[in-house]
């Protein structure tokens, strides 16, 4: 089971996703990312209630690292527990993708990109 709350503030959207991403749901967080990347320049993903994510999760993020790139979007992912973090990790995701600890090193982030 996924929740996906959304919150716009200063220009810039925030994705506070929690549960579980898992084959079934992983469609649900990708609606969310290709939503928010065709409107936003800015986006905060805020994992700090997510207690799993499968390949297929994995896999979401992934396939939009070349639109990242070539939109110039700024994407910022924070928050993740140890074990969501590890799995990042695994694959490689965490060079990647910019990854913080707190939300404020993640406005950092996004505010001096």
């Amino acid at each position: 089971m996924i929740d996906i709350k959304t919150n716009t503030e200063n220009g810039m959207l925030e994705l506070a996703i929690s549960g579980e991403v898992d084959a079934s749901s992983s469609i649900h967080l990708d609606n969310a990312l290709n939503e928010a990347l065709s409107v936003h320049k800015k986006i905060l993903v805020d994992l700090s209630g997510l207690d799993y994510i499968s390949s297929a999760g994995l896999g979401v993020f992934m396939s939009y690292l070349q639109q990242l790139e070539k939109e110039n979007i700024q994407l910022v992912v924070f928050g993740m527990k140890e074990k969501v973090f590890e799995v990042f990790q695994i694959l490689g995701l965490d060079q990647l993708l910019t990854i913080t600890d707190t939300k404020v090193a993640a406005l950092v982030k996004i505010e001096n990109a």
